[in-house]
């Protein structure tokens, strides 16, 4: 197909990474990496604090970092909050009251924890913030991530050689256009949310500046397009609001965050009219089960792959070396600023994922079998 040269060469690195990390097994398992301890236990408890069990992401993450703590020999006390801010709070301050010796904190709203932290501080809990940021607190030792900013530029490439507005290698083609896109952006609470959103934009903003891409509804501002909590209903709920605001004008492209959404966002389109077979090119990200059933089905046209156990393992290695008297690797210290302190990272890569290619960098690596997504 058109698109499989470049799509493979991004994944390339991705696959290659998987590879050097041993594709650790199925994907809520695996070993670990780096300094993480190799065979000698560690013992001592660990908190691991995630946002919801509602997204499959999230229970395959805390599966991932539970079981590679064991692995090490720690006592893993797992909780997840549901979404809600004062459950995750109390969640880490039982935690911290329970003698956890180190914190591994998914934030819901990372602008919320400034306290509980403190506690942590005091009690001399070092504090590992996975994957989203936390945000106004100076007691955030480490960051563990991907390049969430990569990620936006990836989902916006992708949205556009499905639109032709880019060849197979990510060149500019000669459409010109007019097409129309709608934009869609995740949680305000969330950091991630902002990256996603400015990468994607870097690539994106030139070609309404310039006449190529056209945004019917108008609504081009985060604040206008942001989904609170990531939620697929509220998705859906404001890409029904656009239907009826820009009348019978034909959408090419939209540009979702997030497969959740992008179920919405499709769930919107078929009862507004679009058959299945004729839908917008439409994006994602965490290459949920639906979304690549959706994406083999020709409905959803791409996703964002990031492997998960290779985040759970980078956060369990940050642990391991702190409880261990060593000092964790980082590759990044210039980017992540909660607004108190440039928090020292670690960031990951992550691979756009379509048709052409989501047997060799899905089923390929472990993540997922064939019959996973059958």
């Amino acid at each position: 197909m058109k698109n499989r040269k470049f799509l493979l060469s991004i994944a390339a690195a991705g696959v290659m990474s998987l590879a050097l990390a041993g594709c650790a097994g199925d994907r809520t398992g695996g070993s670990t990496g780096g300094d993480a301890g190799g065979d000698d236990a560690a013992g001592g408890i660990v908190g691991v604090a995630m946002p919801t069990q509602q997204s499959e992401r999230w229970i395959a993450d805390g599966a991932n970092v539970e079981e590679q703590l064991e692995a090490l020999g720690y006592d893993v006390d797992l909780q997840f909050a549901n979404d809600d801010i004062p459950t995750q709070v109390a969640q880490i301050e039982n935690m911290i009251t329970s003698g956890a010796e180190a914190l591994i904190i998914a934030s819901i709203d990372g602008t919320t924890l400034t306290d509980v932290l403190q506690q942590a501080a005091d009690a001399g809990i070092p504090v590992i913030a996975y994957d989203r940021l936390i945000n106004g607190s100076e007691n955030v030792d480490y960051y563990t991530t991907f390049d969430n900013f990569q990620v936006g530029v990836q989902q916006a490439t992708s949205l556009l050689i499905g639109m032709g507005v880019f060849d197979e290698n990510g060149e500019r083609t000669d459409v010109a256009g007019p097409l129309n896109v709608e934009l869609f952006a995740g949680s305000p609470d969330d950091n991630n949310a902002g990256f996603f959103f400015n990468g994607a934009m870097s690539v994106i903003q030139p070609l309404i500046d310039d006449g190529t891409l056209v945004v019917p509804s108008g609504q081009t501002a985060f604040e206008q397009v942001a989904i609170l909590r990531w939620l697929p209903e509220t998705a859906q709920e404001r890409m029904e609001n656009i239907l009826t605001i820009i009348g019978d004008t034909q959408i090419d492209g939209v540009l979702s965050p997030y497969d959740g959404l992008s179920i919405g966002i499709i769930s919107a389109l078929t009862s507004g009219g679009y058959s299945t077979d004729a839908l917008p090119v439409i994006t994602g990200q965490d290459a949920e089960v639906g979304s690549v059933q959706s994406i083999i089905a020709g409905e959803q046209y791409s996703t964002i792959f990031k492997d998960t156990r290779l985040l759970a393992e980078q956060a369990v290695a940050m642990v391991d070396a702190l409880l261990s008297g060593g000092e964790p690797e980082v590759n990044d210290t210039e980017t992540y600023d909660n607004g108190v302190k440039v928090v020292p990272s670690y960031l990951l890569e992550s691979t756009i994922v379509t048709i052409d290619n989501y047997e060799e960098v899905l089923i390929g690596s472990g993540y997922y079998t064939a019959e996973d997504l059958g």
